[in-house]
């Protein structure tokens, strides 16, 4: 089964480039996997009739026993054939139903099959989590396929419905799955109906999963999301909207119900809805003039009924709801494409616009024909043989099947109302309306509905061979009495006469609402979807409320929130849960309350600093205080790694601050004042508190005391710190690396703003020399303004070339000594900023005349190149291998293949020192000049 979903998977991706080379006829190609799925199932028929199951495990997540299980038994196997069957022949009609022109073709057929391989998935999991995921990738792609034309805003609207709908009664379900499967201690499906809590617990689990099914099959209170959906292509309509997707609720309740048909309120609440769902459907329906509309409140109408009949938990009522849900599966999407071809040949779907179709496209009419036959029920169709065993199994039920065998009745009544109404509307002579001109539909284009209608009426003379197929389901559910069995005839029964009697009352419904329009002023008093959009609106205007009185454009306001927050729930915890240590001890050497005492002063000083520049330098001098201890408490590798940070951030700052006024603005009132006191003291004592307790209060061996160890036999190097960065923790490393190239990204299309103007991110290489000019030593960049330090440019240069050696040393010794790719990447990021400062951006773009996004990128690509390369060595992503060899001059080399991610490491930071230099330095410079050009701030002249 993996394998048949990889097929699906291949054939998404390869899709799009299939349909370049092929245009729509590619849909053929990527009808393939379904096809062989299809084939697939139809070769294990004999082991599904003979009760049997096919099931396959492969490890999925070991550590959380997480596992990826599929098995497929009878009614699972059922789905499958729909699923691929139905697809297969939609991606073949699909070929014929979009032209060459058709935008977004291969995103389509990519999302179209990809959605199959979902479905397929999903009838086939046999983890509770593993369907969940299945689920939702299904919703993902339905709204992708519903929203195929984005352009049109009933597009939008409808895919983003279902995609919230559905979504959401999905979560309810997965809140529903966990609750069973912490119960049972699994999430095997075949485990966990094995044993089932009870009581309140229970009757939670299944309401929220009942959610989850009812919105996938848009079942009331969710049946308003599936006609919106209309508004996706007529092929769309047909796979999802009748044999794939909306099959899925219904479904799961046709898997759950032997285990949940006893218990409260399982067969209650579908009972409620389905009868709703069934009756409001059917009349709703009724009342279309839009055929496709038609059909898909005829869908929703017809869930309600497969709902209520796999939700009864009988021995016939499952059989009677296997062979409803096949039969549906195979009328309903013939009929939708039947639509698909009238609106592709006619121009329109209006039962009013529409008039004698049927004698100019016989054969259109007769497909339509049979396929509302078995609909409506009419032998010998497998719509037929389904509704008889459907009224047969409430007949010889309890009281309460009899009453709900007359909702049944009913529904059937209207199901043959407006059966023969889209039969009118679509192919009957109007003598109001002119003839209608068609164009001719080729033998591919009809190929599709008249094997799926074909298909229908064949099921129905072999009832026999589908109930031996069918049974091993219902086997499931206990036998009471005489055991049912699917059949073109039974004789003269009750179920007969019910069933005429349905036919009957729908022809004279049928009748009476043609001779008159006043029925369709007859409307429900309140719809589903009115209630959608109300809730949707009042969310969205409770927003806007919120974020009005929320979201005030105050940065203070902001940060006395979130700091307010955190004084009163992790102070509240430090105070009535606090794991308090007994023993206090201030401090290990008096230098650290030194060390603490300037940090102290310098914060202190920093928020009563009237002058910016100020306290930018008092909160540098802070952060070096921090570095200081560090370095009391022997951690020498975390102090060079402050020193380095605190420097390039205050150089940082002052590249900002010179754009920026020299005093803060004016300070707030006195109250607001001691507010903001107050404030600042209270989270300063909590987050010490929380320093405090969280090392003091440890329970637990810290798992750092177990690195020395594997940091030299598996890491290959005595510098702990380095080698918890780029091997014990290289993940973290990974994402924190594409954290940094993603904010210098975002940095730079800040300030330079428009796309043409990136090309500064990459700076200006200087002219080369011409032909016999002597290249001169220390040449200074050609530069002008008369605010240049000669003397700083020429000693920054002279000491350049030493510091940038010196941060390659600190790259390769540190996985033994204080240093590594960090560290190293800040010390060359230092020397690019003595040369900014000191000459501006000539100067910095003579010593790095590279460009900074380039230099990022290819950091990431080493360093996940380093991951990918263990990988196909053998090894696992990012494991190291440790080289010791010999070599002439040298003598003997201790290698680590990590050093290649610290490489990139190394790679990255440099550019992001590079990237905020040319952002916050050289482009602000830049503007700064433009906004006031005099001579000493003239533009300069950029190098060819």
């Amino acid at each position: 089964m993996l394998v048949l979903l990889a097929c699906h998977a291949i054939a998404a991706i390869a899709a799009p480039a299939l349909v370049r080379m092929l245009g729509p006829r590619a849909l053929y190609a990527v009808a393939a996997a379904p096809a062989a799925t299809f084939v697939w199932a139809l070769t294990h028929a004999g082991v599904m009739r003979l009760g049997g199951a096919l099931t396959e495990t492969r490890p999925w997540v070991p550590e959380l026993d997480q596992e990826l299980a599929f098995r497929m038994t009878a009614f699972p196997w059922i789905m499958v054939l729909l699923v691929s069957g139905v697809g297969t022949l939609v991606l073949a009609y699909s070929a014929h139903y979009f032209t060459s022109t058709e935008e977004g073709l291969g995103r389509f057929a990519a999302v179209f099959v990809a959605f199959a391989g979902a479905m397929f998935g999903l009838v086939v999991a046999d983890d509770l989590l593993l369907l969940y995921v299945f689920w939702e990738l299904t919703s993902v792609f339905s709204y992708l396929l519903i929203g195929h034309d984005p352009a049109r805003s009933a597009s939008r609207w409808a895919a983003m419905q279902a995609l919230l709908v559905t979504t959401l009664g999905g979560l309810a379900m997965l809140v529903g799955f966990i609750m069973l499967g912490q119960h049972a201690g699994t999430y095997r499906l075949s485990e966990v109906v094995a044993d089932l809590p009870s009581g309140a617990y229970l009757v939670a689990a299944l309401v929220l999963i009942l959610l989850g099914a009812l919105s996938k099959s848009a079942v009331f209170p969710f049946s308003f999301w599936l006609p919106s959906a209309m508004a996706a292509p007529t092929p769309v309509s047909a796979y999802l909207h009748a044999a794939a997707m909306v099959k899925a609720g219904v479904f799961l309740i046709g898997m759950l119900t032997p285990a949940f048909a006893a218990d409260l309120p399982w067969r209650q609440a579908i009972w409620a809805c389905g009868a709703l769902t069934f009756l409001f459907g059917g009349w709703t329906a009724l009342r279309q003039t839009d055929l496709k509309l038609m059909l898909a409140y005829g869908t929703v109408s017809q869930l309600g009924m497969i709902a209520i009949v796999l939700g009864t938990g009988t021995y016939d009522t499952a059989l009677a709801g296997a062979a409803l849900l096949a039969g549906h599966a195979m009328f309903k999407a013939a009929l939708f494409l039947v639509v698909g071809i009238i609106d592709k040949t006619a121009g329109t779907r209006e039962i009013y616009s529409l008039s004698g179709l049927g004698d100019r496209r016989p054969l259109l009419a007769a497909t339509a024909v049979v396929a509302v036959a078995s609909m409506i029920g009419l032998p010998p169709t497998l719509g037929f043989v389904a509704k008889e065993a459907m009224l047969a199994a409430f007949w010889n039920g309890g009281p309460w099947d009899r009453a709900m065998l007359a909702v049944l009745v009913a529904g059937a009544a209207l199901t043959v109302a407006y059966g023969l109404r889209f039969l009118w509307g679509a192919f009957a002579r109007k003598p109001d309306t002119a003839e209608t001109d068609a164009a001719p539909a080729g033998p591919g284009f009809l190929a599709a509905p008249m094997l799926l209608a074909t298909a229908g009426l064949a099921a129905g003379f072999l009832a026999p061979a589908a109930d031996g197929l069918l049974s091993p389901y219902a086997d499931r559910y206990p036998h009471t009495g005489h055991v049912y069995h699917l059949a073109l005839w039974h004789g003269f029964t009750p179920a007969l006469g019910l069933s005429l009697l349905a036919i009957l009352t729908g022809i004279g419904v049928h009748f009476a609402t043609h001779r008159t329009s006043a029925w369709r002023s007859v409307k429900l008093p309140l719809a589903s979807g009115t209630v959608y959009k109300q809730a949707l609106g009042g969310v969205d205007r409770a927003a806007v409320e919120l974020t009005g009185r929320t979201q005030r454009g105050s940065l203070p306001f902001y940060l006395g929130v979130i700091l307010v927050s955190l004084v009163a729930f992790a102070g509240g915890l430090l105070v009535f849960d606090g794991p308090w240590p007994h023993a206090i001890r201030l401090y290990d050497t008096p230098l650290q309350l030194v060390a603490g005492a300037v940090i102290v002063t310098a914060a202190i000083a920093a928020a009563l600093a009237r002058r910016r520049f100020t306290a930018m330098i008092l909160t540098g001098v802070s952060g070096y205080g921090v570095a200081m201890l560090f370095v009391f408490h022997g951690a020498p590798d975390l102090a060079l790694t402050q020193f380095l940070v605190e420097t390039v951030t205050i150089v940082m700052f002052v590249l900002v601050l010179r754009r920026l006024p020299a005093r803060f603005s004016e300070r707030p009132l006195k109250l607001v004042r001691r507010f903001r006191v107050g404030i600042g003291v209270a989270v300063g004592v909590v987050a010490a508190a929380m320093a405090f307790v969280a090392v003091s209060g440890r329970t637990a061996a810290p798992i750092s005391e177990q690195f020395p160890d594997p940091a030299v036999t598996y890491g290959g190097g005595h510098n702990i710190v380095n080698v918890i960065l780029v091997d014990i923790r290289a993940w973290d490393t990974m994402g924190e690396i594409a954290v940094l190239l993603v904010a210098a990204t975002g940095v730079a299309s800040l300030i330079f703003g428009r796309e043409r103007l990136l090309i500064r991110r990459g700076g200006s290489r200087p002219a080369p020399p011409k032909t016999g000019e002597q290249v001169k030593w220390l040449a200074r960049p050609e530069t002008s303004g008369s605010h240049q330090a000669v003397i700083l440019q020429v000693v920054t240069r002279l000491l350049f070339h030493t510091i940038v050696l010196f941060s390659i040393y600190l790259l390769f010794t540190g996985h033994n000594h204080p240093g590594g790719g960090f560290a190293g990447g800040l010390v060359a990021g230092l020397a690019l900023m003595f040369r900014y400062l000191a000459g501006g951006r000539a100067e910095l773009n003579a010593a790095a005349p590279v460009d900074a996004g380039r230099l990022l990128g290819t950091g990431l690509l080493v360093a996940v190149g380093t991951g990918a390369a263990s990988f196909a060595f053998g090894g696992t992503v990012l494991q190291s291998a440790i080289l010791d060899f010999e070599l002439p001059v040298v003598g003997h080399v201790h290698f680590v293949t990590s050093t290649f991610f610290d490489i990139g490491v190394y790679l990255v930071v440099v550019g992001l020192v590079l990237d905020i230099l040319r952002s916050l330095g050289a482009e602000i410079d830049r503007h700064g000049e433009s906004a006031d050009p005099s001579p000493a701030l003239a533009p300069e002249k950029e190098p060819a």
